[in-house]
């Protein structure tokens, strides 16, 4: 029997690679009958100054997220993939990507897009797909290509 995949979860962040990742995520999760889990993580930090937390700048990023989750959830339906749930979480992207959410919704494969990081940037703050293909506990797929399995543009080093 072949290998099927029961939960299948797929980061999002309004990015274009982050919109390939869940196009084949999509894809994948037909193909296996599977649940597709759509993730947003708002990361708080970026909202917190010396004082305070800016409740303006999170509450406009979560209806944000809300409207991406739907607009999302709508194509997934169109493209006959039935058995969806989405998720916004608050915090640091890298361990509830990785380990939190996969943990509560028994995820078995994650799938993310490529980041545009370049060396230094790696370097310092390392990137969310490395951080979890390193920690997860099921597995990974970084998607690269859209759904012809063709780079969509030239990456510059």
């Amino acid at each position: 029997m072949l290998q099927q995949y029961k939960t299948i979860m797929v980061a999002v962040d309004g990015s274009s690679e982050a919109e390939l990742a869940f196009r084949k995520a999509v894809n994948v999760a037909k193909r296996n009958e599977a649940k597709l889990l759509i993730a947003h993580v708002i990361d708080t930090r970026a909202f917190q100054t010396v004082s305070s937390f800016d409740g303006m700048l999170a509450e406009q990023a979560t209806e944000m997220a809300k409207q991406t989750l739907a607009d999302y959830t709508d194509y997934a339906k169109k493209q006959e993939c039935h058995d969806i749930n989405t998720v916004i979480e608050y915090g640091a992207p890298k361990p509830i990507i990785a380990k939190q959410l996969p943990q509560e919704h028994n995820v078995d494969l994650i799938m993310l897009g490529a980041t545009g990081l370049n060396a230094v940037e790696r370097l310092f703050i390392g990137s969310v797909s490395e951080y979890v293909i390193r920690n997860a506990p099921c597995d990974v797929l970084v998607v690269r290509t859209d759904l012809n399995n063709k780079v969509v543009k030239e990456e510059k080093e």
